[in-house]
């Protein structure tokens, strides 16, 4: 059985997630290297860019995600918006998002009926849907409150916590938009905010995108997402995988079988691996990068300890979201920061010696300049990125 140390996963993570040395391979390429970029945050998938191409501007994801619309933001694995390449979107929808489109509706349509809005849920979801698709059909793309204005039928409010400090009522269209979304009826088309900002105006799907989505086999799509994760992830563990992709341990499980992973051992753990991805890895060059908070490399594996060290707590928030890291030779070793300048600067958690701390704070004060005065707020910012 191949056996991988450390050093090893650590050298591949460098140069499989871009990290070693900046590249310039279209961003449709980078977003289906990792099956797709966090995109929850707004900021994230830009700085993951910036992290990661020579001479990246925020106007060269902007014209992937709206002119050339190579990139689209979907909600996929694990109910996760992700910015993915528009080639992947079908194999993407099969083995993912129609899995969070079902347990979506199953949900709405049950408060629908608990909120009194309507008695038949299922029913009331569809005529709400076809409406939204004939006003957008319409006017081209409309905004969420757009929408609700000119909608009767997304009217309604319901109320997650009845009773409960932390309830209170709220409309019921935004999640009407959420299970069309995720079924893959409706796309996030251009933004009425700023990069770090998401007010995005809706469109229909078959006017957004003009190529055929259809005829995914579930199987075959399963197998090649996982195949994809695996050459930039792997190896990894079988819990890796079923977390990243937010399904169960039996479609995990076939899933790898069908992308003909094998059994290794990951410095004493068992993991998985392709077949055909058994090279020793070379020893990696030292290197040092700067990460958003929710970026796809901190949040890649649910088992981090390989990377993280004893810095878990510091770095990750108590529901498991990432915020800004800083790395050496693939490790975490602390977090950045700005300041009321927007001046970047490092919360380090380690001595990282003379030459990497150099390397870091050239990357602190390069991205300094390229924000150029924008301050970015963590969605979730983690207890060092919060501290001092």
């Amino acid at each position: 059985m191949r056996s991988f140390t450390l050093a090893e996963r650590r050298a591949r993570l460098g140069r499989r997630h871009l990290l070693t040395a900046p590249g310039d391979e279209p961003i449709a390429a980078t977003a289906r290297r990792f099956v797709g970029l966090h995109a929850t945050d707004p900021a994230t998938p830009y700085l993951t860019l910036w992290a990661r191409r020579d001479d990246f501007a925020v106007a060269d994801l902007d014209d992937a995600l709206y002119t050339s619309r190579s990139v689209v933001k979907h909600l996929a694995m694990r109910r996760t918006l992700w910015a993915v390449a528009a080639g992947d979107l079908p194999a993407v929808q099969v083995a993912s998002s129609d899995r969070v489109s079902m347990t979506e509706h199953r949900k709405l349509i049950a408060d629908v009926a608990k909120a009194g809005i309507a008695a038949d849920g299922d029913l009331w979801l569809e005529r709400a849907a076809s409406a939204v698709l004939r006003h957008l059909g319409e006017t081209g793309h409309a905004s969420a409150r757009e929408l609700r204005l000119a909608l009767p039928e997304l009217a309604g409010e319901w109320d997650a916590a009845p009773g409960k400090p932390w309830g209170g009522t709220s409309p019921i269209s935004p999640r009407v938009l959420t299970v069309m979304s995720a079924r893959g009826d409706l796309m996030r088309g251009p933004n009425d905010g700023s990069w770090t900002t998401s007010r995005p105006r809706w469109v229909a799907t078959a006017d957004w995108l003009a190529s055929d989505r259809d005829g995914a086999d579930h199987g075959e799509a399963s197998a090649d997402l996982v195949t994809a994760w695996l050459r930039t992830f792997g190896p990894a563990t079988v819990n890796d995988v079923k977390w990243w992709f937010g399904h169960t341990l039996t479609w995990t499980r076939e899933a790898l079988r069908a992308a003909g992973a094998v059994e290794v051992d990951l410095h004493g753990t068992p993991g998985v691996a392709l077949a055909d991805d058994l090279d020793g890895e070379a020893d990696a060059e030292p290197w040092c990068a700067l990460l958003p908070g929710l970026d796809v490399t901190t949040m890649g594996w649910q088992e981090r300890d390989w990377y993280l060290g004893d810095h878990r707590a510091m770095v990750f928030d108590n529901r498991g979201n990432a915020g800004p890291t800083a790395w050496v030779d693939g490790r975490v070793v602390g977090a950045w920061v700005q300041d009321a300048d927007a001046k970047v600067s490092l919360r380090l958690l380690e001595d990282v010696g003379r030459s990497a701390s150099k390397a870091l704070q050239r990357k602190a004060d390069q991205l300094t300049d390229w924000l150029d005065g924008v301050r970015i707020a963590p969605r979730f910012p983690s207890p060092l990125s919060k501290a001092g």
